[in-house]
């Protein structure tokens, strides 16, 4: 079994305003490329410094998460403090991850250069940011995805296993289990 955070950053999405889609977006893709029984935790929250680190640290640290999504505040506007609060939480940053999907998503959109997704890793878990719209998630977490399960072998994380029919990973010959 596997544990995933999803958090949903979104001052209205938190108020009722509004639905959150790209939360159910992440969970719906996990769930068809990873063979692993998955247990998610889930939370929709505003766009605050403090709340982001508190609930990331949540997942981390007390919940015991390999993986971790957050969705939205990735983006230039004065609330987007998603990175920020990613940064201050993580052990180690890992850059590649948001570099390759802003070279992804400038392929759909020119203002992908906005963007400011990055993931990192605290402890044992393995964080990415992604962007607010269900669209972009999958667009972005296709080519970053492979590189995902290896990660969490190396932070020392349960093993993800995916259908390679949907979702091919990679893994040194080294390090692949039967």
């Amino acid at each position: 079994m596997i544990r995933v955070g999803i958090l949903t950053l979104s001052d209205r999405a938190s108020k009722g305003e509004y639905k959150d889609i790209s939360g159910n977006a992440i969970k719906e893709i996990l769930q068809e490329w990873i063979t692993n029984e998955i247990e998610f935790f889930y939370e929709v929250i505003p766009d605050d410094f403090e709340l982001i680190k508190s609930n990331l640290i949540k997942f981390c640290d007390k919940l015991n998460c390999d993986l971790i999504f957050t969705t939205g505040g990735t983006g230039p506007a004065l609330r987007d403090v998603t990175p920020e609060a990613t940064e201050a939480i993580c052990d180690k940053i890992l850059p590649g991850f948001g570099e390759l999907m802003r070279m992804e998503s400038l392929k759909f959109v020119p203002t992908a250069i906005l963007s400011r997704q990055t993931a990192g890793v605290r402890n044992r878990s393995f964080i990415l940011n992604l962007p607010g719209q269900p669209k972009a998630i999958k667009e972005c977490l296709e080519p970053v995805f492979p590189a995902i399960p290896y990660c969490v072998d190396l932070i020392g994380g349960n093993y993800i296993k995916t259908d390679e029919s949907k979702m091919k990973v990679f893994r040194p010959k080294s390090a692949i289990k039967k």
